[in-house]
């Protein structure tokens, strides 16, 4: 799976990951955080999701990653906010207020790019990656991530055989094997989501599990 695969998902608007409303878990178990107002989020793998446009109403200030430059586009257009944009090394820069969306990959993210962000958001991103990917992608996480970061962590869970990916399968015993050495983990809801995941269950699905962790502070 390369830029290519999302671009070209993006350019056909196959964005059947793209929620048409605020995520419920975000509503729910972001305020027990207890992040302080105004603390800068990291959102990677962000699209043009809602989520980030709630996060900036409650005031926090939003750092989105995103590798295609039309979901940062239409994120700005469909929230009508005029977007500042800007080149920062590797990144194409947009920015409205403390609203932020770099478009690029997000490997190429530094330490400096997130030294102030004191919150994570991940919905997309981890269930995003196929395996060899998603323990690169927690790799760095922990690489760059100030350990006081805390967040909240989104995943899907099924048999893999029954659907092919994106989204992937990934079980509790891999969140706990991968981010668990590193974060403190508290898992916070799981439940079997026939009404909300309708469009997988008919992919021929027997199950779906959405589980929802709270990341706390590294060790």
């Amino acid at each position: 799976m390369d830029e290519g695969f999302w671009k070209r998902r993006w350019a056909r608007n196959e964005i059947g990951f793209h929620l048409n409303e605020v995520n419920p878990y975000l509503r729910r178990h972001w305020p027990g955080l207890q992040l302080a107002e105004g603390a800068r989020v990291l959102v990677p793998l962000c699209g043009k999701s809602l989520d980030m446009a709630w996060l900036s109403e409650q005031g926090f200030a939003v750092l989105g990653i995103e590798l295609s430059e039309r979901a940062v586009e239409d994120f700005f257009a469909e929230q009508q906010l005029p977007a500042e944009v800007s080149i920062q090394g590797e990144f194409k820069v947009y920015r409205a207020g403390a609203l932020e969306i770099r478009c690029g990959d997000f490997f190429s993210l530094s330490h400096q790019d997130v030294a102030d962000c004191q919150g994570l958001y991940d919905r997309a991103a981890l269930i995003a990656l196929p395996p060899d990917m998603r323990q690169r992608y927690v790799e760095h996480l922990t690489d760059i991530l100030a350990p006081s970061c805390q967040g909240l962590l989104i995943t899907l869970d099924y048999e893999q055989e029954q659907m092919a990916g994106p989204p992937f399968a990934v079980s509790d015993a891999e969140v706990r094997q991968s981010l668990g050495l590193h974060w403190n983990l508290q898992e916070r809801a799981n439940v079997l989501d026939d009404d909300g995941n309708w469009k997988f269950l008919q992919r021929g699905l027997t199950r779906l599990d959405e589980s929802c962790y709270r990341l706390g502070g590294r060790q």
